[in-house]
């Protein structure tokens, strides 16, 4: 693992220090006296024993945590260690067996409005949905004890990555998330595949709604037919045809959403977000004839049948194996992902039939995953929350820290462009000053609506030396105390520092 130099670890410490009278008059407006952090009531119990790790450098414990979590909190070290790493990933692979009690009560607020059917989602204010749905996904990133769920529920999201700010989809994403992505993230991918085509925020974002042939003359709408191959599925290399767009387009024409019960249509509902979405398939707008995707044939005739033909084709073609393979690659190992990783993955994604779980089973096997410690740098949404776990900070997740994440660039749910936010890090470095400045708003609780407590937990540790150590995933090595010992602030440096930038 590259360790940051003294310089390093200095410039960045000393940058932000620098910055803190500028954040301090940014954010006094904000400040208040300590009881507006009571309605809060949300603060992750100490989990003992606080054991940090003793190395020097990261061990597979404190690797698999940065990897297969947002970041760990505080015990979480000495609890994946004492249960051993295995027996952790087999833990969080099976979420529904995973108390999450804690969440639940983290985003009750949201309860009612996030399980309202659909039509009853068309009477809320237009723009009170998309804020719930990116409290939501910080919330959860920030308290679920499923951690690894979420994690593929992120990545999931920017796969099929739909912007809520297009027209309905502000009231059908929240559906999306819940019956496409959080019901398939870690199940099998062309069962998701085909959810995310009947999703009725996928109809909205990418036309799949215009699509449309009721004469010869008329063409039909191509854009979700060019998504599906070039994002979700084969990639833009993976061997389609402008011919095989049109293809797909015609084979998928005819499904439409509608947005209220009386809109019109008497026909049957077929969708599988069963009674909490109208999505149905007009047979006067579909193309009928036979069909030729990626050379094989789509007989005449089959109506609705032709979506199933097209999602069986492409999920278990074997670009789209080696596409996901290589993003699943870049997520957990490295931007520029190993050759070897991305084979052994892609033979798991084929010989599983794109089973989930066995899949990332086979990605964590590889060498090249278990040496891959601190290589990653983080994206602005895992760089806030893994801060926010690790000093077991309480918040509402509501416009006090969004405005962070807006500076940085990733605010959940927002990325206009199917193709969801970049995942290599040279897209983020620009992002460096707004982190420390996070950092040393959250080291001094001057983020309206998150707090925390700064003496408990240090307490709680023993000193800060564990502190360090606990942030840091590993020991402080000599440059990085000689530099905290000179810090005004030396949680603020932690969290600002290089290595805990990276995981």
């Amino acid at each position: 693992m590259k360790t940051a130099s003294r310089r390093e670890f200095l410039i960045t410490g000393a940058s932000a220090l620098a910055l803190s009278g500028a954040i301090f008059q940014s954010v006094q407006g904000w400040l208040g006296n300590m009881g507006q952090y009571a309605g809060l009531g949300l603060q992750r119990p100490l989990d003992r024993p606080l054991t940090p790790p003793a190395t020097a450098q990261l061990d597979p414990v404190a690797h698999a945590l940065n990897r297969w979590t947002f970041g760990p909190g505080p015990g979480d070290y000495a609890r994946v260690a004492s249960m051993g790493r295995d027996a952790f990933l087999e833990e969080q692979l099976a979420p529904e067996k995973i108390d999450d009690s804690f969440c639940d009560r983290a985003t009750a607020r949201f309860a009612e409005c996030w399980w309202e059917p659909l039509g009853e989602a068309y009477e809320e204010d237009a723009e009170y949905l998309p804020p719930v749905l990116r409290r939501m996904a910080i919330l959860r990133a920030v308290y679920s004890q499923r951690q690894l769920f979420e994690v593929m529920c992120e990545f999931w999201s920017d796969h099929f990555n739909i912007d809520p700010g297009k027209g309905d989809c502000r009231y059908t994403k929240i559906s999306d998330d819940q019956e496409v992505v959080r019901a398939h993230a870690l199940g099998n991918f062309r069962d998701m595949l085909r959810a995310s085509a009947l999703s009725p925020a996928m109809l909205w974002y990418l036309d799949g709604r215009a699509n449309v042939k009721r004469t010869p003359s008329e063409k039909p709408n191509e854009n979700y037919a060019r998504e599906l191959m070039e994002l979700h599925t084969l990639g833009v290399h993976g061997g389609y045809t402008q011919h095989d767009v049109m293809e797909v387009a015609r084979c998928l024409t005819g499904w439409t959403i509608l947005a209220k019960k009386n809109d019109g249509y008497s026909g049957k509902l077929l969708s599988p977000l069963k009674d909490r979405a109208h999505v149905v398939f007009r047979k006067e707008a579909h193309d009928n004839g036979a069909k030729q995707v990626l050379g094989q044939e789509i007989a005449a005739g089959l109506g609705e049948g032709d979506l199933d033909r097209v999602i069986d084709i492409v999920a278990a073609h074997p670009s789209t194996a080696h596409f996901i393979a290589t993003k699943l690659c870049i997520r957990f190992i490295a931007d520029e992902p190993p050759p070897a990783a991305v084979d052994a993955v892609t033979r798991a994604f084929t010989a599983s039939h794109g089973d989930i779980k066995t899949t990332l089973r086979a990605l964590f096997a590889t060498p090249e995953f278990q040496a891959a410690t601190g290589a990653k740098f983080k994206r602005p949404f895992h760089y806030v929350v893994s801060a926010l776990r690790a000093t077991n900070a309480q918040t509402d997740a509501d416009r006090g820290l969004l405005s962070y994440l807006e500076k940085m660039g990733q605010v959940p749910f927002r990325y206009p462009t199917p193709d969801g936010y970049p995942a290599r890090a040279q897209h983020w470095h620009s992002t460096l000053l707004w982190r420390w400045k996070f950092a040393l708003a959250l080291a001094n609780n001057k983020i309206k609506g998150t707090h925390i407590e700064r003496q408990e937990f240090s307490k709680a540790f023993g000193g800060d030396a564990a502190v360090a150590a606990t942030l840091l995933n590993r020991q402080p090595n000599a440059e990085e105390r000689d530099a905290l010992v000179k810090s005004g602030d030396d949680l603020a440096l932690l969290l600002a520092s290089p290595a805990f930038q990276r995981c």
